[in-house]
Parts: C-alpha cells; sequence; structure tokens
C-alpha cells in the first residue's frame, strides 16, 4: 500500500496546487482515478505571517509542528509543506517533528541536477529570496544562483501577498514576472526556481524565456514517488540536519 502522504499547508492555492498533482498524477502509477492517501492540516495564514513578520522562525516552526501532529493523528507517515517561505524553520521542525520530511529545496536541486543546470534564478516572497533555504541547500551542492535587484524583490512580494495568496492572477503582474525572468537571462541564469508555491499559477512554462522549475509540483511528485516506494534513494526522508 502507498504510504500516507501529509500536507503541512500555509498558504491554501500552494496546497491545493500540491494536493490536485498529488491525486492527479497518483492514477499515473496505481490506475483509473486512484493515489495515495492525503491528509492536509492548514493554520491560517494570517497566523504564520504574525511570526514571518517578525522573523520568529521558532513561532513558525511550532504551527508547523502542530500540522504535523495533527496529521499524523490522521494516519500520515510522512510530511511535506509546499511553501518555501517556512522551510526556514525546517532543521527546528524535524528536531521536534512526530513525523519525517521531505525538503523542497532538496527535491529542486534533485533537478537541478538531473538537467545540469549552471546558474539558478530565484523568484518568490521577499522572506525566500532573501532567506537561506535555497542558499544553503544550493551552495551545498555547488549550484550558482541568483535573485532578482532590490526593487523587484519587493514588487514581486507585493504579487504573492497581495494577489496571487487570493487566486488572483492579473495580466500586468504575470508580464512583469516574465520581464524578472528574462532580467534573471541576462545575468546569465540558465533556469528559474518559481519559489512561490502560488508563482506556477501566473508564470505557465511556455510564456517563460528560461526552463521554470516548479516547485509546488516538484515537491508533490517527490512525495508520490516517495509513497510509492519507487526511487527512494532520489527520494529520502532524513531528521539530519541538511549541510
Amino acid at each position: 500500500m502507498p504510504k500516507h502522504i501529509g500536507i503541512v499547508a500555509c498558504s491554501y492555492e500552494g496546497a491545493a496546487l500540491c494536493y490536485r498533482t498529488i491525486c492527479n498524477e497518483g492514477s499515473l502509477y496505481l490506475g483509473e482515478h486512484a493515489h495515495p492517501e492525503v491528509s492536509l492540516h492548514n493554520h491560517p495564514l494570517n497566523e504564520y505571517m504574525k511570526f514571518i513578520n517578525r522573523g520568529d522562525w521558532e513561532g513558525v516552526a511550532e504551527l508547523m509542528l502542530s500540522s504535523a501532529e495533527k496529521i499524523q493523528k490522521a494516519g500520515a507517515e510522512f510530511c511535506v509543506s509546499p511553501d518555501n517561505t517556512i522551510h526556514q524553520s525546517f532543521m527546528s521542525v524535524i528536531k521536534r517533528s512526530p513525523l519525517p520530511w521531505l525538503h523542497i529545496a532538496e527535491e529542486v536541486a534533485k533537478i537541478v541536477e538531473k538537467n545540469k543546470y549552471k546558474k539558478v534564478g530565484i523568484l518568490g516572497t521577499k522572506f525566500l529570496m532573501e532567506g537561506p533555504v535555497y542558499p544553503d541547500v544550493f551552495t551545498n551542492r555547488n549550484i550558482n544562483y541568483s535573485i532578482p535587484s532590490a526593487e523587484n524583490r519587493s514588487k514581486i512580494n507585493d504579487i504573492i501577498f497581495k494577489e496571487l495568496v487570493y487566486g488572483n492572477i492579473l495580466e500586468k503582474s504575470r508580464k512583469y514576472l516574465l520581464q524578472v525572468i528574462n532580467e534573471l537571462r541576462s545575468d546569465g541564469c540558465d533556469s528559474i526556481v518559481l519559489g512561490c508555491t502560488e508563482i506556477p499559477l501566473i508564470v505557465p512554462p511556455e510564456d517563460s524565456s528560461l526552463p521554470v522549475l516548479d516547485s509546488t509540483r516538484i515537491l508533490a511528485r517527490a512525495a508520490l514517488m516517495y509513497s510509492l516506494d519507487r526511487d527512494s534513494d532520489l527520494f529520502k526522508i532524513t531528521r539530519d540536519p541538511v549541510t
């Protein structure tokens, strides 16, 4: 039987995309209408933002652990969180979590290496672009990366929190994000991480001037593969620090 997947949600749009991907693609392996069991828990986004806005990552960790405990009681055997930003609390979480986890940036890095990309642009919230989640993982794997300018980081953050988390997809914002991707391409990037779980809703791969690394779907597929005991050497879960 497939392992029961637990989704620790932060923003609902990104969590919904992760859930849909697991269920939709599960049938490719398990047959029509079939997919692993999935349990999801979501503290309201405003609860997370109270801690994120003041840089209290231990407070974020407590919310993640609360969700992990709830989905463990529902039968989940491991956790994923389709939210890049809150992975800044990941190391604190896995030390105390009742369940093991997959790390979203580690799963993205595996795809970067598989495709032999040399320099990766990172899009996401301001907290994610300026934080350690991807730099720590990429540096450990000798992957070069770049982030947008300070002005662009602020604008992207506004698009995410004022539009995308509510499911509002505006054409002017789509064009803006595509222009930022063009600028990262000019900076030498050969691929782009959509490191906010809502950005895939507004940046279709066919519109991007760079190959996109859709972190939401990459994580969902990694969870699906682990649940099915496929490629266990690639999709392993660890409680050890990411170094």
